[in-house]
């Protein structure tokens, strides 16, 4: 995430419960994106250390364990920095112009000027921050499946630039010796068919083989393998893997005006807003205009209230929202108390979690600093065998 400060409900539930979630099933890296930010607000540096630290408490608050996930900040590693530049020497320009958002942001934040290298060049410095841990999965909405494509589309580029030696085809045929003549045979039939139709079934049938040799032939090598997987997919050696997307489920809240909700248009609930602040913003959030007095029924679907009731009420609850609103059996105060009541007991062990770490800031700062060295650790052996690849190595 780009370091903007405090979090608020949208962020949570947009994307930080899923990545809460998710540390509990993957080996999962989560960093503060502040070169990102630079390429927006470049001309802001007073605010970064600020909202960084700021940013990673309500991340612990919201139940990042430290011990199960890898923390830590994008700036400390120029290994990002490394790998982007390299990637940048075969990256063509028209991928970089054709991504989706980068047309969109230029319109939406036109009293910017993002006519900058760094700008234009974002989507592969995320890229890098990806493939540096040879990421196999991405958590991301659908608007940012994009993203995900062009890293692929950078992997597989690169892969087929550097990742074949000299000698890849001989290697490639003392390989397929090993497995013998059928074997081999078989094997050849499903990476032409993967290679003329793209058939998912031909590659698994094609990595089926790679692994029962691993298992079975008698001095197979992990090289072996990693020689005929990249035959197989028509590239050379898999220096860079490729990632998918791990679509998680994504909530948008609208924010108190009915916009999406955003601290850049003052109409956000901070995740650690006092129970008095929760109140007063909420009970002051737009509801159906054509509930003007009281006594004028209302359409739950055309009131930004309604929202927050689908995410935080229960079934019998949301009936008698709709029951009462369609027949203006209730007020819009009375409609609103039940969100506040849930919003207020979901924030309180955030508010809990998140007073320990403010009280204490050195911990925050040493949670960082150990996951910025576990990270470094991986992001040093990723350049090691990028630099190999490139003839870097001397």
């Amino acid at each position: 995430m780009r370091p903007t400060g405090s979090l608020h409900l949208g962020h949570y539930h947009g994307a930080l419960k899923n990545w809460v979630r998710l540390q509990d099933d993957y080996e999962c890296f989560y960093f503060v994106a502040d070169w990102h930010a630079l390429t927006t607000h470049y001309e802001e540096r007073e605010v970064i250390e600020k909202n960084v630290y700021e940013m990673v408490i309500d991340w612990l608050a919201a139940g990042l364990d430290p011990d199960k996930s890898t923390i830590f900040i994008q700036s400390r590693l120029p290994e990002h920095a490394e790998l982007f530049t390299l990637l940048a020497m075969g990256t063509p320009l028209g991928w970089l112009e054709r991504v989706p958002t980068y047309k969109d942001q230029i319109e939406k934040l036109k009293d910017r000027d993002l006519a900058t290298y760094g700008f234009l060049g974002y989507p592969l410095l995320q890229a890098a921050d990806i493939l540096i841990y040879k990421a196999n999965f991405v958590p991301v909405g659908e608007d940012q499946s994009s993203h995900v494509e062009l890293t692929r589309e950078v992997a597989r580029r690169f892969n087929n630039l550097y990742g074949r030696a000299n000698s890849f085809e001989a290697l490639v045929a003392a390989a397929l010796t090993k497995l013998g003549k059928d074997d081999a045979r078989y094997f050849e039939k499903q990476r032409k068919a993967f290679g003329e139709t793209g058939a998912a079934e031909a590659l698994a049938k094609g990595e089926g083989m790679v692994k029962k040799a691993a298992a079975n032939v008698a001095g197979w090598t992990a090289a072996d393998g990693e020689l005929l997987l990249g035959h197989l997919k028509g590239s050379g050696k898999t220096v860079l893997t490729e990632p998918q997307a791990l679509h998680t489920e994504v909530l948008r809240l609208p924010g108190l005006d009915g916009a999406k909700m955003s601290k850049s248009y003052g109409n956000a609930v901070l995740m650690r807003d006092e129970p008095t602040e929760v109140t007063k913003k909420i009970r002051g959030m737009v509801t159906d205009p054509a509930r003007a007095r009281r006594t004028d029924p209302g359409d739950p679907n055309k009131c930004p209230v309604w929202q927050f009731h689908k995410l935080y009420s229960d079934e019998a609850t949301q009936e008698w929202v709709v029951q009462g609103c369609t027949t203006a059996g209730i007020g819009c105060l009375d409609c609103k108390q039940p969100v506040i009541d849930a919003i207020v007991k979901e924030q309180q062990p955030w508010r809990e979690r998140a007073a320990a770490f403010t009280a204490n800031p050195k911990q925050v700062h040493w949670i960082v600093e150990m996951g910025t060295e576990r990270a470094r650790t991986v992001a040093r052996q990723t350049m090691k065998d990028v630099r190999e690849a490139m003839g870097l190595n001397y």
